[in-house]
């Protein structure tokens, strides 16, 4: 089982999960994380240091989001691995919480 991030980091983009993360895990775009799933392994540690809310097992992924999961896999495997906290976007607190933000990711 792995963790997959969610619609609701999309814009926001927080690094406090990548810095609990002792597999180094993440993945970093424009404007959304992803976890690599072959690399994770379910400690769980990044779930609860998400301000967003956007991190959830696999097995637990809301219901019209089941698409982040595949999202994840293809996106870690292009994006460059971030191994530290840095600041969330600018207008991150505006778009915490919007929904349907997937139109808004940038690859």
């Amino acid at each position: 089982m792995t963790f997959v991030v969610t619609d609701n980091c999309i814009k926001c983009k927080y690094t406090d999960c990548v810095e609990v993360c002792p597999v180094d895990c993440f993945y970093e775009g424009p404007n959304f994380l992803v976890i690599h799933p072959d690399e994770c392994i379910d400690c769980a540690l990044c779930e609860p240091e998400c301000p967003a809310v956007a991190i959830f097992s696999e097995d637990e992924v809301p219901a019209g989001m089941e698409q982040f999961i595949q999202l994840n896999v293809e996106l870690a495997e292009i994006w460059p691995n971030i191994t530290e906290k840095k600041d969330p976007l600018p207008d991150a607190a505006e778009w915490d919480g919007k929904p349907g933000k997937i139109a808004h990711l940038e690859r």
